[in-house]
């Protein structure tokens, strides 16, 4: 049998264990990093020092991404980073510090050990319990029932990721198959379903992260001012009926001349935002190259007030993706090699990481959200008279970026092509 296979899947979205938890097994300890208990009073906490890093590989992944696919994209920056850091825990050091500076981090002024608390940090923050908005997180981990992980990494990965093991059998690798897919739709409450596709008998580890966030539109949209009928341009000259939602609303809103486009902030009532980006026609690769940290923080500044004339389709994508084929463009190529050293999760030399799967979907109607990111160039918004609300028709490709506002996390990233297209 050639090298065991090791699979990190990304998807979206929690709900209840079916299954029973992996019996603890004896093991040798494992170098982890030393991380103090998180405190909730602490001044400055420690999601600060990760949460800009995973908006800079959220954007840098969203190119990647974009160069190689003419359709819709969506993914969650939070899902995938946090499998890849939690993974760099069962890996030799030199794999280890390469997926902590693919992910973007500077290990001289961000130590390891800050990482990780920082991810435990912010796992913690957005699954405290909200009224108005449903947010959860989490990671699974399905060992194969040969194998014996080692006690250090599973306790170390249940204390700062609070990620559960439970026993599978690869053998049959078609029921395994559809074990994982049910447990992610249950975990998604059905909105991430067959995200594992082409398990085999030689794969003895899955590494599945969900997320789940679900919103209400601060200002919902009246379904009866919906258009049924609405057109969106997918492309110059390919249009596609969409129904079309409309309101005339207080909106933080901007245009900016230089990256030649309308940026809009919709707030959802819990504490959550969806900023939307609407490149003018035939503008998009302009938007896509601008698309940056500085660009980001440049239009939170400068968002105002304006009352706008509404007009946004009603729509419901998804995005499903392998990016072995594209990880190691950004830096993660050992991780895919026998050089990762996987030794810390079961103390075997031979196990690889064969695939790395990602899907997410989102939702977007007329009550809300559900999805299983130089300042003197910026017009300043247009006038408050309620009789003659500017339009802002968002009926061609714009990008979406979903946004947790505590934590100023990037929850889901996307570009919305034809929103007919599902």
């Amino acid at each position: 049998m050639g090298p065991a296979r090791l699979w990190l899947l990304g998807a979206g979205i929690l709900a209840s264990v079916h299954c029973q938890p992996f019996s603890a097994l004896e093991g040798k300890s494992l170098g982890v990093p030393q991380v103090h208990s998180f405190q909730v009073s602490d001044p400055a906490p420690a999601y600060h020092k990760i949460t800009p890093v995973i908006t800079d590989f959220a954007l840098r992944l969203y190119k990647q991404l974009a160069t190689g696919t003419t359709g819709n994209i969506f993914f969650s920056p939070v899902s995938l980073s946090a499998s890849l850091a939690l993974l760099s825990l069962g890996t030799q050091a030199d794999t280890q510090t390469q997926i902590l500076e693919g992910l973007g981090f500077n290990l001289t002024e961000t130590p390891e050990a800050d990482i990780h608390r920082g991810f435990r940090s912010l796992v913690h923050t957005l699954g405290l319990p909200s009224p108005k908005l449903e947010l959860k997180v989490g990671t699974s981990l399905f060992l194969d029932k040969q194998l014996q992980p080692r006690q250090m990494f599973l306790d170390t990965l249940r204390e700062l990721y609070g990620a559960l093991a439970f026993s599978a059998n690869f053998t049959d690798a078609a029921a395994t198959g559809r074990q994982l897919s049910d447990y992610a739709r249950r975990q998604t409450y059905g909105r991430v379903a067959d995200c594992l596709q082409g398990a085999t008998p030689d794969s003895l580890l899955v590494l599945l992260n969900y997320i789940f966030f679900k919103a209400k539109w601060k200002h919902p949209f009246n379904r009866y001012q919906t258009q049924k009928q609405g057109t969106f341009f997918a492309g110059e000259r390919t249009p596609v009926r969409i129904p079309m939602m409309h309101q005339k609303e207080m909106h933080r809103f901007l245009y900016d001349p230089e990256a030649a486009c309308t940026v809009l902030q919709i707030e959802y009532s819990g504490n959550a935002q969806a900023l939307l980006v609407l490149p003018d026609p035939g503008r998009m690769e302009q938007v896509e190259a601008a698309l940056r940290p500085e660009t980001l923080r440049k239009w939170g500044r400068l968002l105002l007030p304006s009352l706008l004339d509404l007009h946004l389709p009603r729509f419901s994508i998804s995005g499903t993706y392998n990016l072995d084929e594209i990880l190691p463009h950004m830096g993660l190529a050992n991780v895919f090699s026998l050089d990762a050293g996987l030794w810390g999760i079961t103390g075997q030399l031979d196990q690889i990481i064969s695939r790395v799967t990602h899907k997410a979907t989102v939702d977007m109607n007329e009550r809300g959200t559900e999805a299983g990111a130089v300042s003197g160039l910026l017009s300043p918004p247009r006038s408050l008279n309620t009789t003659s609300a500017p339009q802002t028709h968002f009926n061609r490709p714009f990008l979406v970026l979903l946004w947790e506002v505590t934590t100023q996390s990037l929850l889901f990233l996307g570009k919305v092509i034809n929103p007919a297209a599902g």
